[in-house]
């Protein structure tokens, strides 16, 4: 079994905020893989299906996203999904925008549904950094990743978000470095 977590804040005024490219791919692979319609479990919208012949847990964490963590600790513990068996989607600043990294553990570089996750799982799982970029202009960074994409923006986004979901049997076999490089390669 294998957990996607995007990772978003659950306001309707959030929906294009860059903060919430987590919940944007979710919700293409939700669509793309017609994985089961939303249901709202686990302080979360899960949905379940199959890519790749494997078992698919999909969750958007309605908890907001300092508190991630607790949604995914009791989904993991509810069906027995092993750490290593979670890949969480998010945005960061420190790739640049239209690109990804996927990597395994590490540090949350200040990510505060990164850092939620981390304490509730601990650090042992797979992550997709969804490249948004630094502001162009001396603005806060909590101000910036609120902010919502541009229209130029939304377009570039769209090009990753395919990318990714044509290239996610790669990243369910847990091939990071293949999927980073096939994705930033299209």
């Amino acid at each position: 079994m294998i957990l996607l977590v995007g990772l978003g804040n659950p306001t309707p005024d959030s929906n294009d905020n860059r903060h919430n490219v987590g919940f944007k791919i979710i919700d293409a692979i939700n669509q793309k893989f017609g994985l089961s319609k939303q249901k709202p479990k686990f302080k979360g919208l899960l949905t379940t299906g199959n890519i790749a012949n494997k078992k698919v847990y999909a969750i958007k964490p309605l908890t907001f996203m300092n508190n991630s963590g607790i949604c995914i600790r009791e989904l993991m513990e509810y069906f027995k999904i092993d750490i290593d068996d979670v890949i969480v989607f998010h945005d960061d600043l420190d790739v640049d925008f239209g690109k990804i990294k996927a990597k395994f553990g590490g540090s949350s570089a200040g990510h505060n549904g990164i850092e939620s996750i981390d304490k509730f799982i601990g650090k042992e799982y797979s992550r997709v950094r969804v490249g948004i970029g630094k502001p162009d202009k001396k603005i806060p960074v909590s101000d910036y990743v609120l902010n919502n994409f541009n229209e130029d923006e939304k377009i570039q986004l769209d090009h990753i978000t395919t990318n990714i979901i044509e290239s996610i049997p790669i990243l369910i076999d847990k091939k990071l470095d293949l999927f980073s490089s096939t994705v930033n390669n299209k």
